[in-house]
């Protein structure tokens, strides 16, 4: 049952493992991470042109991705704001202009990739079967820099466990993240382990389609997109408008994207008093989602 995690999760360990000092090879990194995304979107856009019934299977993903969304968010907000009363979050603001059109412009860029790569495997007279062993290969170096990014991201063990908001944060996102996915596996009659994983991507939107694409096909995978691409946009509405009153509601609905899409709008509404606060729970979130996610899939399998 746990051969599939272990293959899939090693390259993860393997670069978790790897202390780079080299600013340079970092930003190789960086680079090649951000590249291999954009190629397995495209990818996967190509694995949706390859479906049978692909309207209804576009309805299929549209009907995932509302229903769990609604769920993930009522219950995360149903949590989170009883942490700001046992918590509180002192804030500061100031007047910065955001950079939410953007960060809008990015989330589009990569809704375009998708989209793309639709548009290609409809129009073009290419075969597709290559598709998914392509995506695998790229998958296992994909997470063998994102094991290298979570190595070096500067935070040590000690820094994660005396930040008692992030802390708890983090806990809270991830327990009402799985009740939700209970409820929604209910309300959609599907095996609560893919429910569960899906529910395990807290906002990490391009890791999440591709790893639940990759185990249970490109339904799921869009859905997973679309679930996390859809809760990072609202993160940034609900960010500026709740942060002054509800710091800690707001840190944690931005998921695992608080240690950096969404860290700017955090910053810059809330100060500096909450960007400790949103990178700790941020990486916990990030550094869960590959492992929940596997998790939930080896137990799926």
């Amino acid at each position: 049952m746990f051969t599939g995690m272990i293959f899939i999760f090693a390259p993860l360990v393997v670069g978790y493992l790897f202390s780079i000092s080299n600013a340079q090879t970092l930003d190789f990194i960086n680079r090649s991470t951000s590249r291999l995304i954009y190629v397995i979107l495209a990818l996967m856009g190509l694995s949706l042109a390859a479906l049978d019934n692909l309207g209804s299977n576009l309805q299929t993903i549209l009907l995932y991705t509302a229903t769990f969304f609604v769920c993930l968010s009522v219950c995360n907000l149903m949590a989170l704001p009883a942490i700001d009363k046992l918590l509180p979050l002192q804030t500061d603001s100031c007047n910065k202009k955001l950079p939410l059109s953007s960060m809008a412009m990015e989330s589009g860029k990569l809704i375009l990739v998708v989209g793309s790569g639709l548009i290609a495997g409809l129009v073009l007279p290419i075969g597709l079967g290559w598709v998914d062993t392509a995506s695998e290969w790229i998958l296992f170096v994909l997470l063998f820099f994102i094991g290298i990014q979570l190595r070096n991201s500067g935070l040590t063990l000690r820094q994660i466990l005396l930040n008692k908001h992030g802390m708890v944060i983090a806990i809270a996102i991830i327990v009402t993240s799985m009740l939700g996915g209970i409820i929604a596996a209910y309300i959609l009659d599907i095996p609560l382990f893919k429910a569960l994983a899906m529910s395990s991507g807290f906002g990490w939107y391009s890791l999440a389609g591709i790893l639940m694409g990759d185990a249970f096909g490109p339904v799921y995978g869009g859905a997973s997109f679309m679930l996390e691409l859809l809760r990072e946009l609202v993160a940034l509405v609900l960010i500026p408008v709740l942060i002054r009153s509800y710091p800690c509601t707001s840190i944690g609905y931005a998921g695992a994207t608080a240690m950096d899409f969404t860290l700017p709008v955090i910053q810059t509404t809330g100060g500096v008093r909450c960007v400790p606060v949103a990178i700790v729970s941020g990486f916990i979130l990030s550094l869960l989602v590959p492992i929940l996610m596997l998790f939930f899939v080896s137990l799926a399998n």
